[in-house]
């Protein structure tokens, strides 16, 4: 059984980030690798309380107080069994999750909660660096086949259970190479592409085949699809990035969407160009948008040697802690998330919302105008009040938006198929996980709209169990979430 003094004796840490005038010189990950003797001490904090909340945190159920506890024990291959039980992919969670399940931890309630994430990164690490991670085909061949349509987290849980079951799987990618976000959307210093490499290799090797560079619905329609697949499912994201069409100025040279920057700098990073159209190096630049993506900006601006950055947030600044009873344990709290790229440098400015880009004779962005705003909900309608006398410049070469998705690119793939997207953008799917058009599935992001990396690859390891079912394959697949289920909120 778990230590039951292990919280008592043990204060919650993390390994130290490599240092800051050292990691901005360079896009490998911030975090080096924690020693064994810091993560068991902090496995070993892990209450095994009665009724681990951690479990409704996470949508995917994971074992986490089991896991702790094999940690603890040195157990690592059982751990890293514990884990893939319920995870196909523990080392891009351990890596890129907010971790909800931290936020639902019993021991939060009065205390640091336990280092979740980093134990399941850790374990993740062990189980390929000590060969724990191996395929895992399936016996026999059932005779059925399917289609997956997007490679990100929610596409390749369903690929990985739907091969494992003896299903034939082909997941098709637009672009060169497998991964979607994780790929190109997410910076190296947060996740090294070898890491997903990695599983790729495993999943190739369990009979998963990746067709890269094809656009399904103009390169393969969706009769191909259904003439050569039993079952599809859709798991092609919410890429529909969300524009401020509307403010002054937003078509002068200098102002652009948050993955057009991100993706080319990945791409070179990769060695696949050999600059980024949108660089910025010398450059004073805005970020507009106070999320993950943001600090992704934020961390490849500093990399790329700007002149200066300057993040913006039309939220009120959050407090350090939980607010008491409006923002009750154990959902997600609204609190300061200092992200590693804060440490690097920048300044941060809330409860700000830009009025107008500001640009010269030639069309060339020179300043952004912002004042002071205040969010406002009235009858569950959002409005921002912009404060009188507040309007002022900041000096601006390159402006990045990072303010979020809205919903799923409209493709020719959807309406070849019947399908349309609802009012979020996003594509409606009954409790089998099915879409309005007969044997055609969706999943992840492209269902429930930009979420979490855990709801993806839930989602994705959910729609199997039911594409498993829908083809009258013997037994069940696991599935850890309804196809109506939402995370916990207050």
């Amino acid at each position: 059984m778990p230590d039951p003094n292990g919280f008592l004796r043990y204060q919650r840490q993390l390994p130290k980030r490599r240092p800051v005038p050292v990691r901005i010189l360079d896009y490998k990950e911030v975090y080096p690798p924690a020693g064994e003797e810091l993560i068991r001490d902090q496995a070993t904090r892990c209450m095994d309380c009665g009724i681990p909340f951690c479990h409704d945190g996470c949508p995917l159920g994971n074992r986490i107080p089991d896991w702790n506890d094999l940690v603890r024990t040195q157990q690592w291959e059982a751990a890293a069994d514990s884990l893939h039980a319920t995870n196909n992919f523990p080392e891009f969670t351990g890596r890129l999750c907010p971790a909800p399940c931290e936020a639902a931890c019993v021991l939060g309630i009065a205390d640091d909660p336990v280092t979740i994430k980093q134990v399941e990164v850790e374990i993740a690490n062990h189980a390929f660096d000590l060969g724990f991670v191996r395929p895992q085909p399936a016996p026999a061949a059932s005779g059925k086949s399917v289609a997956v349509v997007g490679s990100g987290p929610a596409g390749l849980a369903a690929a990985q259970q739907l091969a494992r079951a003896g299903h034939a799987v082909t997941v098709y990618e637009r672009d060169d190479r497998i991964g979607g976000l994780l790929r190109y959307g997410i910076p190296d210093f947060k996740i090294e592409k070898h890491v997903i490499d990695a599983r790729l290799a495993q999943m190739s090797a369990e009979g998963v085949e990746f067709q890269t560079g094809v656009d399904v619905g103009t390169d393969i329609t969706a009769d191909d699809l259904r003439e050569r697949y039993d079952a599809v499912l859709l798991a092609a994201g919410a890429l529909a990035g969300r524009d401020t069409p509307e403010t002054p100025g937003r078509g002068l040279k200098g102002v652009h969407l948050a993955m057009e920057h991100l993706v080319p700098a990945n791409r070179v990073v990769a060695g696949l160009q050999d600059s980024t159209p949108i660089d910025a190096h010398g450059k004073h630049v805005i970020i507009i948008g106070g999320g993950d993506t943001g600090a992704d900006c934020l961390g490849v601006a500093h990399r790329q040697g700007a002149a200066s950055i300057t993040q913006l947030d039309q939220y009120p600044l959050p407090p350090d802690i939980r607010a008491g009873v409006k923002d009750p344990w154990p959902t997600w709290p609204l609190i300061l998330r200092n992200y590693a790229a804060h440490e690097e440098g920048g300044d941060r400015v809330f409860g700000v919302a830009v009025q107008e880009f500001v640009g010269d004779a030639d069309g060339n962005l020179v300043a952004v105008r912002i004042a002071d705003v205040s969010v406002q909900r009235v009858d569950g309608v959002r409005t921002v009040v912009v404060a009188p006398g507040t309007e002022r410049e900041l000096r601006a070469d390159l402006v990045l938006l990072a303010i979020g998705f809205e919903g799923t690119e409209d493709q020719p793939l959807l309406a070849q198929f019947g399908i349309s997207r609802n009012r979020r953008n996003v594509l409606d799917a009954d409790q089998g996980w099915q879409t309005a058009a007969e044997g055609v599935f969706v999943a992840g992001d492209m269902h429930k709209g930009a979420s979490l990396i855990v709801w993806a690859i839930a989602e994705g390891r959910a729609a199997a169990a039911a594409i498993h079912s829908y083809l009258g394959a013997a037994g069940e697949l696991p599935a850890p979430v309804r196809a109506d289920s939402q995370p916990l909120s207050a």
